[in-house]
């Protein structure tokens, strides 16, 4: 009984093994998605390229960490970092030029199956009017991925079996537009289109052409209202769509201005928002200055619920802003051109 116990533990370890395999090297057309990120404000050049630029300062950095569904099996792990950084901005033509920098790479299960990229995007802003209340923003990206697994802890039936190719490498373009619009200090509206995997690259193990990697489009709108002289209101929303992936995210966040002063900026927002049927999540931001620092935490609504026990994603992101000047004028969306 034992020995027949020990058999069908081995058998289901390797099948379950093989299994897995198989839909990674399987030769039809792959529903290939991008990583994805709750924080969706912390690094907007991760949402939209045309995104770049609009800080106070000339330059930004940041990292974002995701882990996910922990408590089902080895967990998604995806980190992200961005650089942005001022070309050319001019105050009397309202104009300017930003170079954007950003490298992802995710990893899960006992494959260690995973993805990556570097992008840099190149975006150019102009204001609509002589008050520089109005901004549209147009940008291109260009970069390389790589998507691959580790075959050392996959259990096969014949141990003299090896794998041709473990990683694929390919090209990334893309694309976006966005809009900003401030007509005083207490009211901004910003939203944007984008296109990531313009060329549908082809991310097949094997070299056959009927594995890609699916375009990204995006829609994304946020507002922010001072309710008061110091609470600020910001509704959002967010819509994605990738092959027949989709994502449609709602929420507000409330923002309190603690400090104000020329030389002292400070601040802390919270929000709640709903991923529709998949998850509900809230996060919060903390901004001192030039150093910001959120934290969200997803709840998971899914069907993988019993699996998960609820426990959807935890996010930790950390943004720097260079900014030479002490004064800075108080505003809802920093004016890329002051």
């Amino acid at each position: 009984m034992t020995q027949q116990r020990t058999y069908k533990s081995s058998v289901g370890k390797h099948i379950g093994s093989l299994s897995l395999l198989c839909c990674l090297l399987m030769p039809v057309a792959m529903r290939s998605q991008d990583i994805h990120f709750s924080q969706i404000d912390v690094n907007p050049i991760l949402l939209n390229p045309a995104y770049s630029g609009f800080f106070n300062g000339t330059g930004r950095f940041g990292v974002v960490y995701r882990n996910q569904w922990a408590s089902v099996g080895r967990a998604y792990q995806t980190m992200a970092a961005s650089a942005e950084v001022s070309l050319m901005r001019r105050k009397r033509r309202r104009d300017g030029l930003n170079l954007g920098l950003y490298a992802y790479t995710d990893n899960a299960g006992e494959l260690h199956y995973g993805t990556s990229s570097a992008t840099a995007a190149l975006s150019y802003f102009m204001s609509l009017d002589s008050r520089s209340s109005t901004f549209l923003s147009a940008a291109v990206e260009v970069g390389c991925g790589q998507s691959g697994f580790d075959p050392s802890n996959a259990s096969l039936f014949d141990e003299n079996e090896s794998f041709e190719n473990t990683s694929t490498f390919y090209p990334l373009l893309g694309a976006g537009l966005a809009f900003f619009y401030q007509p005083n200090d207490d009211f901004y509206l910003k939203c944007g289109v984008s296109g990531r995997n313009l060329n549908r690259p082809n991310i097949s193990y094997a070299g056959l052409d009927d594995t890609y990697l699916n375009r990204k489009w995006t829609a994304y709108a946020r507002a922010e209202y001072r309710a008061w002289s110091s609470v600020g209101l910001l509704p959002v929303l967010l819509c994605q769509w990738q092959n027949n992936y989709s994502e449609y995210v709602a929420g507000a966040d409330a923002k309190w201005y603690i400090s104000e002063n020329s030389g002292e900026q400070i601040s802390f927002s919270g929000g709640l928002r709903y991923r529709w049927r998949d998850a509900l999540y809230t996060e919060y931001t903390f901004e001192y200055n030039s150093l910001l620092v959120s934290l969200a935490y997803d709840a998971n609504l899914s069907r993988l619920t019993p699996a998960s026990r609820s426990l959807g994603a935890f996010e930790l992101g950390v943004v720097y802003r260079i900014n030479s000047s002490q004064n800075v004028r108080r505003k809802a969306m920093p004016c890329p051109v002051i």
